[in-house]
């Protein structure tokens, strides 16, 4: 007889439950799956979270990465707050985010609503076309912007003559410098929030605006009381998204102003600070605690935009 079958009570054969078999598939599953998706742990591990935890040990030390690391505590920290270029950064990075965020989500809220209408013809050419900048090297882009705010013989000096207006140092002043890094992630990144915020206007239910057409109600009302709230986690995503990316601004100000940020450092942001101070001064325990206060500063900055924007959803 199988040893998989017994004999009942009533003369009846019937088959021994596989409980080991079972549990020994179900462990062979449970590896298996942990197999598939170990990769990214692995790959997280050493360049996500390794680097993370060994920045942390840096900043508690004095180490130019060729000598031997001196622990100095909690210095290179006192030291960064008591920096003046440290503000001087942070007051930069602020600025430019500032000027760069908040017209680039507006204009991109605008250009979804256009791409989204039933009047446009050519759609996926002009969905294309605004996704372009983001595509575009920054090295070509800086090239580019170079020209157009160039002093003497900028593209943008060269207009505004025509209006009478003096020619503007956008290279050597806070406000020029300031303006034309803002004005090239503006023109690098609204495309691409442009897509998110028509991807969610595409997920908008067409009934609500007919229902709310039949009610009386106009193109304004419809975009206050139905548009706004439906995409509001998306508003949310791009809000988020744009402030980490704003805090982290680094390759526009280092092609635009230079490697120092330019002779007034007007264009030094956190970012190019913690480079200069990584590769160019060799201080990696200070780098790495200017990374971390800028670590810090971006999650704060994060439970705050979340904080509101609940707040708001409550409120409504």
């Amino acid at each position: 007889m199988d040893s998989n079958l017994e004999v009942n009570k009533k003369g009846a054969i019937t088959a021994l439950p596989k409980t080991r078999k079972t549990l020994k598939q179900s462990t062979k599953d449970h590896i298996s799956g942990y197999l598939y998706i170990s990769p990214f742990f692995i790959i997280f591990g050493i360049f996500g979270l390794f680097p993370i935890i060994f920045t942390a040990y840096i900043s508690f030390h004095k180490w130019n990465i060729l000598g031997a690391k001196e622990f100095i505590g909690f210095k290179n920290y006192q030291l960064l707050f008591t920096d003046p270029l440290f503000w001087k950064a942070l007051g930069n990075t602020f600025s430019i985010w500032v000027i760069s965020t908040l017209p680039q989500l507006f204009i991109a809220l605008i250009l979804a609503f256009v791409l989204n209408s039933a009047f446009l013809k050519g759609k996926e050419f002009f969905r294309l076309a605004v996704f372009l900048p983001n595509i575009t090297s920054v090295v070509a882009v800086a090239i580019i912007f170079g020209a157009i705010f160039g002093e003497t013989y900028g593209v943008l000096n060269y207009m505004l003559s025509f209006l009478g207006i003096e020619p503007i140092n956008w290279t050597g002043s806070y406000f020029g410098t300031h303006v034309a890094i803002a004005t090239m992630v503006m023109w690098r990144w609204t495309g691409y929030n442009t897509i998110i915020y028509l991807s969610a206007l595409q997920s908008i239910p067409k009934d609500l605006y007919e229902a709310a057409t039949i009610d009386g109600a106009n193109k304004m009302q419809q975009f206050f009381y139905i548009t706004i709230p439906m995409i509001r986690p998306m508003v949310i995503f791009t809000v988020i998204l744009s402030t980490i990316g704003g805090m982290q601004i680094f390759a526009e100000p280092l092609m635009f102003a230079g490697a120092g940020g330019g002779a007034l450092d007007q264009g030094l942001t956190m970012t190019l600070y913690l480079y200069e101070e990584a590769f160019v001064r060799s201080s990696f325990g200070y780098s790495s605690a200017i990374a971390w206060v800028l670590f810090l500063i971006i999650v704060l900055f994060s439970i705050v935009n979340l904080f509101v924007t609940n707040r708001i959803k409550s409120a409504d």
